[in-house]
């Protein structure tokens, strides 16, 4: 929104490290402002700045704790329910540092900061804009899936039945504890009356809506993708399958090597995880590169005939999907990952039950015997529409418009005269300047979503 400028962009994420997509989502914003000259800090849970942060001029305050997975059960429990420390740490920091045009964005909150960083975000939540990386904003489990079979789940979060639901992948005792954790998140989030929550994909809008988020709260804002090869790859004349992802069993690497063996293919994973012994004993034909960067992924991807993303939950976004996809390499995909009918409409890929091993290897066994299927795939792959996901400077720009329109309604509020007698009273340019300022701000972000509207970075002014 031009004429509206900010002076701080606060970030705040449980990491300050990409460890999976949503702390690379943060860290990667926090780089993208920097770099249009906005002054930047990074309010994280963990130990903080490795130097490259610093290196890029972005401020950085850490709690330095570990992930509630490192800790002692019972200590990690009370952290995970209610973490004060880092509700200190944040109410410090906005008491010592905030202004009138200071903007937060709150990434993720449940592996360190816990939802008491709502309750610290108080004071400062008409300026507060949310990612919801995924549906822990309105789901116990995270994932509106039952996590013992991945099958998608129809209640309301926190009614009876939800509670009573045996969906938690560990135990009864896990769940309860997720059941208490989002009812205290509940509370303090109070998303009857939420500040904007830009969903990764709009098909998480009405699954968010169930938890009580209006509509009008919740703007579809896709994962800025880079693809890894700036043409097509001919994937028509390549023969490896490639898994590019933690090898845990929440992304299902173990599904994709067994899936390629029944087909007789080759295999490639790249990533890290617990699950990589176990699957190196038990695979040894499948190729295992190590997490990569994202340059060393794209060298790989020029021998993919097609990229695997056998997740046994919901996939909110995939965004490895869309790199791969960007690149001209066909995708096989859960059916419940939300870009799987994207993929599909437009040629691009194959939706599958990611737990049907035969079926599975049946499809991969088709696709690596018709090469022009495959070149068909690659090429609506190539070609999917940019709405599908942006690019990185696109996505910088809608997020600095959002944040303008948050800063610029806040502005009209507080100058808009207490009594229709005092707006008489006021002279007639205050009068004419603050119907400007009403016009020039849009009583929700909903139009800024679309992109219709310049950011107001520095340089812009």
């Amino acid at each position: 929104m031009r004429g509206t400028p900010i002076d701080r962009i606060v970030v705040i994420n449980d990491l300050a490290r990409p460890m999976g997509g949503a702390s690379a989502l943060a860290l990667s914003s926090a780089h993208g402002f920097r770099t249009q000259g906005h002054a930047v800090t990074l309010l994280t849970g963990d130990a903080g700045d490795d130097g490259s942060l610093a290196a890029a001029g972005i401020a950085c305050v850490a709690l330095g704790q570990g992930r509630l997975l490192s800790r002692p059960m019972v200590t990690a429990a009370m952290a995970a329910l209610w973490n004060r420390s880092a509700a200190r740490m944040v109410a410090r920091w906005i008491a010592a540092n905030d202004t009138p045009r200071t903007i937060y964005h709150l990434h993720g909150w449940l592996q360190i900061l816990s939802p008491a960083v709502f309750h610290a975000l108080a004071p400062v939540r008409d300026r507060l804009v949310i990612s919801a990386h995924d549906f822990f904003l309105a789901c116990p489990n995270g994932a509106f899936a039952d996590l013992k079979t991945g099958t998608p789940c129809p209640l309301t979060p926190l009614s009876r039945s939800c509670i009573l639901a045996d969906c938690d992948r560990r135990s009864r005792r896990h769940k309860l504890l997720r059941i208490v954790r989002h009812a205290i998140q509940t509370r303090v989030f109070d998303p009857g009356h939420a500040p904007p929550v830009l969903a990764i994909h709009a098909a998480m809008a009405p699954l968010l809506a169930r938890a009580g988020i209006p509509a009008s709260a919740i703007h579809a804002l896709p994962n800025p993708v880079v693809p890894w090869s700036a043409t097509r790859i001919t994937a028509e004349h390549n023969r490896e399958v490639l898994f590019v992802g933690r090898l845990e069993e929440t992304k299902g690497p173990d599904l994709a090597a067994a899936a390629a063996r029944a087909a007789g293919v080759p295999l490639r994973l790249v990533g890290a995880g617990a699950m990589e012994p176990m699957l190196r004993a038990r695979h040894p034909e499948a190729r295992f590169s190590g997490r990569l960067s994202p340059a060393q992924i794209a060298e790989v991807a020029q021998n993919a005939r097609v990229l695997i993303m056998p997740s046994r939950y919901p996939e909110p976004y995939g965004l490895v999907a869309m790199e791969a996809a960007r690149s001209g390499i066909p995708v096989i995909l859960p059916g419940t990952a939300l870009l799987a009918h994207d993929m599909v409409r437009h040629g691009a890929g194959l939706a599958v039950n990611p737990r049907d091993t035969a079926g599975v290897a049946e499809n991969l066994a088709a696709l690596a015997q018709d090469d022009d299927r495959v070149r068909a795939m690659s090429q609506a792959a190539f070609a999917l529409p940019a709405e599908l996901g942006l690019s990185t400077q696109a996505w910088i720009t809608r997020l600095l418009d959002f944040y303008a329109a948050r800063i610029a309604a806040v502005a009209v509020s507080a100058a808009e005269p207490p009594s229709d007698q005092a707006a008489s009273a006021a002279p007639a340019e205050e009068q004419a300047a603050l119907r400007r300022k009403a016009r020039a701000c849009p009583s929700s972000t909903a139009e800024l979503a679309a992109g219709t509207r310049g950011s107001r970075s520095p340089s812009a002014r």
